[in-house]
């Protein structure tokens, strides 16, 4: 429950509904980290010419690689929490060959 609710925005603790039940935090944080992904992808399609005129070019570049950086770390984020999700619902993980 507390890295679900990492996740989420820090004021998303406060509603007892999340802190009942696993699933809904899960699907909770899941929505959030959908939104976080499209937000950093959309950040990274748009940093250099906003920044261009704003910054230095090293800044830039520093910028657009925090984007990524960022972006992939959220997709990793929202990976795990589709397994939790998953977990939480009654999904049994079985290996395959």
């Amino acid at each position: 429950m507390s890295w679900l609710f990492d996740q989420c925005p820090p004021d998303y603790r406060a509603y007892d509904v999340l802190r009942r039940y696993p699933v809904v935090v899960a699907r909770f944080a899941a929505s959030c980290l959908d939104g976080a992904v499209e937000a950093a992808a959309s950040g990274l399609r748009t940093a250099r010419a906003e920044l261009r005129d704003q910054v230095p070019p090293e800044a830039v570049e520093a910028a657009v690689a925090a984007y990524e950086r960022e972006g992939n770390r959220l997709k990793t984020a929202r990976r795990a929490v589709d397994l939790v999700e998953r977990g939480l619902r009654g999904e049994r993980w079985v290996p395959r060959l």
